[in-house]
């Protein structure tokens, strides 16, 4: 009678027992990361030989930033060298700029930023090119970006850029040899705007007419007015006043994409 008790009482520890097999680590296999955002930038520092200076409009990362936070993205910042970020449109009068700088950790983020070459296109849903005139200068012969922005795109990801941020885009191919922006619906800075700054011959290029010639179909709104296309997973805007307005609308695309 002992002996069935013994086998019993064991019996009970060892179903009630806790568990160290790979049951035990479920919740934690299971977890899910947030998808992310990589919001990328210039690196470029001047206005051709003027010797103003310029870089990103910082307008144009602070407000999608806010805009891809609240809807529950993490983001991570990327430049052409990595490192440091200059910056243009630096105004506290702007809630979410002022908001950005206050934030001393999100601030070192942004001058912590990845290098275009470093970029793992594989973590990121989506990719945000942000403007400011620098962007004419070293986005569009970025190889590294061009291959992070296509293998986003053919995975099944989304692309974004706002205001001179498509510069980013002009020169990139998809697999096939396309342009990604061929017979695309796109925003774009244009060439109105430009002439009304007078940097139409500063700039290299410009960008309207360089998406033209790649095959892009434009469409536009009177000067600083928002514009935002959306083509397939193509997100683009005019200019500063379409920044918010183009993160929204890919937070709204990226939601169709899950």
């Amino acid at each position: 009678m002992t002996s069935h008790r013994s086998v019993l009482a064991l019996a009970l520890l060892a179903c009630c027992a806790p568990r160290h097999d790979d049951t035990a680590r479920e919740p934690e296999s299971q977890m899910t990361q947030r998808p992310t955002i990589l919001i990328a930038t210039t690196s470029h520092d001047r206005k051709g030989d003027t010797g103003e200076p310029t870089g990103a409009y910082l307008p144009e990362i602070a407000e999608p930033y806010e805009v891809f936070v609240d809807a529950g993205y993490d983001v991570e910042f990327a430049s052409v060298r990595g490192g440091r970020v200059p910056l243009d449109g630096v105004d506290r009068s702007v809630p979410a700029v002022a908001r950005f700088l206050d934030d001393a950790a999100l601030v070192a983020r942004l001058h912590a930023s990845i290098a275009s070459r470093d970029v793992d296109p594989s973590r990121y849903a989506a990719i945000f090119f942000a403007g400011g005139h620098g962007a004419m200068w070293d986005l569009p012969d970025d190889v590294a970006f061009q291959r992070v922005t296509a293998a986003i795109y053919e995975r099944g990801g989304a692309v974004a850029a706002v205001c001179h941020g498509p510069a980013a885009l002009v020169n990139v191919r998809l697999a096939d040899g396309r342009p990604l922006v061929a017979g695309r619906t796109v925003s774009a800075f244009t060439d109105d705007e430009e002439r009304a700054v007078q940097l139409d011959r500063v700039v290299p290029f410009l960008l309207e007419s360089a998406l033209r010639e790649r095959g892009a179909h434009l469409v536009t709104a009177p000067r600083w007015q928002p514009r935002v296309a959306v083509d397939a997973r193509l997100v683009t805007g005019q200019n500063p006043a379409s920044a918010a307005p183009t993160a929204r609308a890919l937070v709204e695309l990226l939601a169709t994409l899950r």
